[in-house]
């Protein structure tokens, strides 16, 4: 127990020194058992993965403070090293040596010390009563670009934690910051600026070979070399940097640390504010921006000094205003005043990624920054459902007429005719490398020489991806502002977002904005479902491997909990329920069999939007089944229930986008239902004994990590009795043989998960794996029932017609793309 608990008879506190015992971790090898020999049972394996793995877990829990007398270095960390403040209770923050942060969410001070650690840390897990952050090299450089300094946050921290902050945790505070935010890259009069109010790192970089080529004017470059050795008073002089008033920081980092702990406050004023008031600079190359950028990068090899990107669209003259404003009914939450005032603080605009949940108000945070801006707007989207939402958004909010709102994508091919506007799109339009046509060409020409002053990137968490991370040198903006719900990604790519996009600006609590009647109260469950005897005994035949997807997901007893849902919440609670299926064959069986609409990657535009419309607004369309198309970008507000019946392996973002479709506030909570009472189901169906049991653990990680609980229900069943089951599909033996022969026919390209394509002007090409295909066919089908049939060609020269036909139709002598088959490539010559 901690000493704060109370200490036993003969405790800690009775025995002098460092007599405590101490928790140990010790590594040892595994090992090697070879028969019975007794030495060769004595000889350690060789495992340098193992030795790699006991140094890193030996260094992690190392007792790092040497001035802590008779702490050896086997002693691992333990909390009795951590000595509590005679105040404590009255501190809701524990911080560690290992840099991490546990907060509590309970104590008074709970909003004020939330907003400080938001801006300083990552969120690790936020369950309800403790949450828990990490102190990052890329959290401390968000920090840093909103105003606070290492000074501040060490003093902040010290101030809210329960035990002293360690001499570790100060060091690495230090060393992290210690070149954030000296440079920052500011646009202004369309000239790219790299400013510091320190001259001194602006000489240093300059002295870099691929900084001085990027510096524009070279007659500064060498003023600036040559005053280097000068004193101080000439440095203070003509330097060759150019020197302008600095605008500072702004107020943001004052509001976050002003915290009251009755007596032992954190003013306002503490925050270190820039000194001298000036700040030097020198202009950039349009063309060596991304150099710069690259160059200035932390790491082995680089300058390490990260770039700040600002703009400062007050000032800027040359760019046209777009005359946009709020409408009166647009009132901003407060959690998302508090985003846009970590992008605003100082004046400028500054780049960088605002983390919100689903249904919590994204679209509008977007189109205010847009409308403080007040220049030429390029929305990207993932598809063109979300391109028509977002046009919606911006003429729903704003002023904005629809002429000065246009679209670009394969169906509308728009661009506003006046110098300043709104231009919503896709993402795959702007990055697809095959041909276009003429006037898709001209309006992409137009975008690039364009100058615009926002780019808002919907679904930022995409970017990172190696096809649309192109759109950020496509296009020049000068601010740009990424919008997510799920800042999270499987291949680990996430933290590119930082030097894309910028740092994350602000990220909310779903459980905050939940008890806050922002977001709607789901109630998460997962329901296992027995495989039946058939099924099973498929599943675990070696040859059936490639199938073993398509048996649990098509598992009758899954088929029939899912009929039992949809029917319970249509007919007795009146709820509007979405089926997700990234099976293609399970969601066309799924869908025909229950007479529901469906919606997947070939559905065309309209299509899906008359489906949408009926699935909105009328009564008589309540269930819809959708593939991943519908896991983002897709505002359905009246939907109150997922069931997942197939998801994409162990996605954990997939999860939580899913997730987002119910977590809009329902018509219950605004007219004040109980606070505790669930209103939004999410179902996730899992066959019991089969590897969708992992992959279910897995994808319901993230969720976890925001505080929500999943409910295991078992035997759903069961309380049914054989009336009632055997109105069910697939209740009967000889129907679910039936299902399992059509599986077991079915071929290899009818059983995988869909392949998206994010606009039908460019497919996400993927490598085809290379096996041979059988697909299951009949007579009917080769005779031209299934479509297909033949074609007969007359090879005869007798008709004029045909022969005339054949000349039109032969190629050019010595066309040098013509190849012939090697039969007949030396048939001339045989001839003669």
């Amino acid at each position: 127990p901690h000493p704060s608990m109370g200490s036993p008879a003969g405790g800690p506190e009775a025995v002098e020194g460092r007599a405590v015992k101490r928790l140990k971790v010790t590594f040892k090898r595994p090992q090697a058992r070879v028969g019975t020999d007794a030495k060769s049972e004595e000889q350690p394996v060789e495992s340098t993965a193992f030795d790699a793995l006991a140094e890193e877990a030996s260094r992690k829990f190392e007792i790092m403070d040497d001035a802590d007398v008779g702490i050896v270095k086997e002693d691992t960390f333990t909390f009795l090293d951590l000595k509590l403040k005679p105040d404590h209770r009255n501190r809701p923050v524990w911080v560690t040596p290992d840099r991490r942060v546990f907060l509590e969410s309970f104590s008074p001070l709970y909003r004020q010390a939330y907003d400080f650690l938001i801006a300083i840390a990552e969120p690790v897990s936020r369950p309800q009563c403790i949450h828990e952050y990490m102190l990052t090299a890329h959290s401390l450089y968000a920090a840093v670009s909103i105003g606070l300094n290492a000074e501040t946050i060490v003093k902040v921290l010290d101030r809210l934690s329960k035990v002293s902050v360690s001499k570790e945790l100060v060091q690495f505070v230090r060393q992290t910051t210690q070149n954030c935010g000296k440079l920052k890259l500011v646009i202004q009069d369309n000239r790219f600026l790299l400013e510091s109010p320190f001259p001194g790192v602006l000489r240093e970089i300059v002295k870099d070979e691929v900084i001085a080529r990027a510096v524009k004017d070279k007659e500064r470059l060498a003023r600036i070399l040559g005053s280097g050795e000068v004193g101080t008073r000439q440095a203070q002089g003509d330097t060759g940097f150019i020197v302008r008033k600095d605008v500072g920081s702004g107020s943001v980092a004052a509001e976050i640390t002003a915290i009251d702990l009755g007596g032992d406050d954190v003013a306002a004023g503490e925050a270190e504010e820039d000194a001298g008031g000036v700040t030097h600079a020198i202009e950039i190359l349009p063309s060596m921006i991304e150099h710069v950028k690259q160059r200035c990068l932390p790491g082995s090899g680089s300058l390490n000094y990260p770039i700040l990107e600002e703009y400062d669209f007050q000032n800027d003259k040359m760019n046209p205003d777009l005359v946009m404003e709020l409408k009166p009914t647009a009132k901003l939450r407060s959690y998302q005043q508090k985003s846009l005032s970590k992008m605003f603080s100082n004046g400028r605009a500054r780049s960088g990624v605002i983390v919100l949940p689903c249904g919590a108000g994204k679209s509008l945070t977007g189109v205010a920054a847009a409308s403080r801006v007040k220049k030429s707007v390029l929305c990207l989207c993932l598809n063109s459902v979300s391109v028509d939402q977002w046009r919606h958004q911006f003429l729903l909010w704003t002023n904005l007429q629809e002429h000065q709102v246009s679209k670009f994508t394969a169906e509308n091919k728009q661009m506003f005719s006046s110098d300043a506007g709104v231009l919503v799109t896709t993402y795959s339009m702007l990055t697809h490398e095959g041909r276009r046509s003429e006037e898709a060409s001209r309006i992409l020409r137009e975008m690039q020489s364009k100058e615009w002053g926002l780019m808002l990137l919907d679904e930022v968490h995409v970017v990172p991806a190696e096809t649309f991370r192109k759109v950020i040198a496509i296009v020049k903006s000068h601010c740009k502002l990424g919008l997510t719900a799920t800042l999270v990604r499987e291949d680990n790519l996430i933290d590119h977002l930082n030097f894309l996009i910028g740092p994350k600006l602000y990220e909310a609590n779903w459980l905050d904005l939940v008890s806050q009647g922002y977001l709607a109260n789901v109630q998460c469950a997962e329901v296992w479902c027995e495989m039946t005897k058939e099924f099973f005994a498929e599943y675990l035949k070696k040859e059936n491997k490639r199938r073993r997807e398509l048996l649990y997901v098509m598992n009758p007893i899954k088929f029939m909990t899912c009929q039992f849902l949809i029917e319970y919440h249509e007919q007795h609670r009146r709820d509007k329920v979405i089926v997700f299926s990234d099976n293609i064959f399970a969601l066309r069986e799924y869908a025909l069999k229950l007479r529901r609409p469906f919606i997947y990657g070939a559905t065309t535009h309209n299509e899906r939007t008359r489906i949408l419309h009926h699935f909105k607004h009328s009564n008589e369309v309540n269930t819809i089944f959708i593939s991943r198309v519908g896991d983002n970008s897709i505002d359905i507000p009246e939907a109150n229930v997922i069931i997942q019946i197939a998801s994409h392996a162990g996605a954990r973002r997939q999860e939580a986008q899913r997730l987002g479709r119910i977590l809009r506030p329902k018509q219950s909570m605004v007219a004040g239902s109980g606070k505790g009472e669930f209103n939004a189901f999410f179902y996730s169906l899992v066959s019991k004994d089969t590897q969708e049991m992992y992959y279910s653990t897995k994808r319901q990680q993230f969720l976890i990590d925001q505080g929500y609980s999943f409910k295991v229900i078992t035997g759903l069943l069961d309380s049914m009795d054989a009336a009632e089951k055997s109105q069910l599909c697939y209740s009967k033996r000889d129907d679910q043989i039936n299902l399992l022969t059509k599986i077991l026919v079915a071929g290899e390209a009818e059983q995988g998960d869909e392949v998206l394509t994010t606009d039908k002007e460019q497919a996400v090409q993927q490598e085809a794996p290379t096996v041979a295909r059988r697909n299951v066919s009949s007579l009917a089908g080769l005779s031209g029932a299934r479509g297909l049939s033949y074609l007969e060609y007359s090879t005869g020269a007798s008709s004029s017609a045909t022969a005339a036909g054949a000349a039109a139709r032969k190629p050019k002598k010595g066309n040098p793309n013509r190849e012939r088959h090697f039969l007949f490539k030396y048939r001339k010559r045989f001839q003669k």
